[in-house]
């Protein structure tokens, strides 16, 4: 399993953050990976709602389906799964000043074959998650206003 973790103040109000954040589908804007990300159910965004999130990693183009999995008044956890691994972005939030401190944390666990590359990947799972940390707080903050 590859953890990373990354702690940042985004200038906007908790609330404000935790509404942005819920639709993963805004994971376009502020996920260095993610190519697209797309919702597969509509409405409000309770617990259990779904998005087809395409990244590119490596040069390679893969695809997960994500769920809102917890969504609590300073928390979001969402997993993606494919054959291949099981991603976990769980954000954790709290009031800083007029901001928000976000921690924001990933882990993947890899399947089958690809699980022997693990070691091998730290390495660009930490380029992705200071990608996170720097292009987040922006683009929460572009939407804010």
């Amino acid at each position: 399993m590859i953890d990373v973790e990354r702690i940042l103040v985004v200038g906007l109000p908790l609330p404000e953050l935790v509404a942005y954040l819920e639709d993963f589908g805004h994971a376009e804007e502020w996920d260095p990976g993610t190519v697209s990300c797309v919702r597969l159910d509509d409405g409000p965004v309770p617990a259990g709602a779904r998005w087809r999130n395409t990244s590119v990693f490596r040069g390679r183009t893969t695809d997960l389906e994500y769920r809102l999995d917890v969504r609590e008044p300073a928390r979001l956890r969402f997993v993606g799964e494919n054959r291949t691994v099981t991603a976990v972005d769980d954000l954790r939030f709290t009031a800083e000043g007029n901001g928000t401190r976000l921690t924001y944390r990933a882990s993947l666990t890899f399947h089958g074959v690809a699980k022997l590359a693990t070691p091998f990947l730290r390495g660009e799972f930490e380029r992705l998650a200071d990608g996170v940390a720097t292009r987040l707080p922006a683009a929460a903050a572009a939407k804010g206003t």
